[in-house]
């Protein structure tokens, strides 16, 4: 896809009547792209897009109008010879349907492409991101030092993690700012997916974990700062940024080693978000609100994490008798 055009990057200041007018001239394609607020979904989106226009040899924008349904369903069967997954394909296919459909609604096309091209099913209902049982939870906490600054953080890190079910971008983007009183309580104001806002009531362990890091941190009086900070920065020396989401998946990986969780390899921060999301389920939590504690925009998303049927203690097998 082309980048976005410079009229489309301002952020202040005036338009030129140039500018003005070569923002009508921009391709309803390009609008497409420019529109997605995510940076992560743009990346994704914009490689999915790229990947069908080198299947079909596109080499333009414009070119994406002329398409097919026969082009799709082509692509789709080469997906399935490059043996991507179906969870990888279906993916790959809501981006294109994404932008087809912008273009019917644009009536920049009659109608979309994608419509009626089947896609693969679901792989399961369960998801395939692994739920700590609650002895691997209380073994994941326990493995930092709290004596350290490192510690200190580490632990107030897991714990944000296994209590608030937030993804590692929305730990990474938290301040200090956004920890908030509402009601008397303590909330995290987390910025989630499509720039939705939720507040989540921060856990007393929680509270606690993060008061005696940033006791023995500098920047606790620094309220618009990152939360969470890199200890050192061996390139940039640089430690007021926020800790990166490849710094959290480290850390989380690396305590999952220590203490010993089975199949640690598979420990990575979305774990302990569908760890918290779990045990509130098996807790009787209705789905509604643990669908709204995980920010998500529709409730069959929420109904992955939701194992309560496949509890082996509650299977018939066990009232079976011969």
């Amino acid at each position: 896809m082309p980048l976005v055009p410079a009229p489309l990057q301002q952020a202040s200041g005036t338009l030129s009547v140039e500018e003005f007018y070569g923002l009508r001239e921009v391709p309803p394609e390009t609008e497409w792209f420019a529109n997605i607020d995510n940076p992560n979904t743009r990346r994704a989106y914009r490689n999915d897009i790229l990947d069908f226009m080198t299947f079909t040899g596109l080499t333009g924008s414009e070119q994406l109008r002329s398409v097919v349904r026969t082009h799709v369903i082509a692509w789709r069967e080469h997906l399935v010879q490059r043996q991507c997954s179906r969870a990888t394909i279906r993916r790959k296919m809501a981006a294109l349907s994404s932008l087809y459909g912008y273009l019917a609604e644009n009536n920049s096309i009659l109608l979309s492409p994608v419509d009626g091209v089947k896609r693969p099913k679901a792989e399961s209902e369960e998801g395939k991101t692994p739920a700590l049982s609650d002895n691997d939870a209380r073994a994941l906490l326990a493995a930092p030092k709290r004596e350290t600054l490192q510690g200190k953080r580490d632990y107030a890190i897991l714990s944000t993690l296994l209590y608030h079910a937030l993804r590692r971008d929305e730990l990474c983007r938290l301040t200090l700012m956004d920890i908030q009183e509402r009601r008397g309580v303590k909330h995290f104001r987390v910025h989630g997916k499509g720039s939705r806002i939720r507040y989540i009531p921060i856990h007393t362990e929680t509270i606690e974990a993060i008061s005696d890091y940033l006791n023995s941190a500098s920047h606790s009086n620094d309220p618009e700062g990152a939360l969470f900070r890199p200890l050192r920065n061996n390139r940039t020396k640089t430690l007021e940024k926020a800790l990166s989401a490849d710094a959290v998946w480290r850390i989380v990986r690396k305590y999952a080693g220590t203490a010993k969780i089975p199949l640690s390899a598979r420990v990575a921060p979305h774990a302990l978000r569908a760890t918290a999301a779990t045990n509130a389920l098996e807790h009787q939590v209705d789905i509604a609100k643990v669908q709204q504690f995980l920010g998500h925009a529709n409730i069959s998303t929420t109904r992955i994490y939701d194992r309560r049927e496949m509890r082996p203690a509650d299977s018939p097998v066990w009232s079976i008798k011969y």
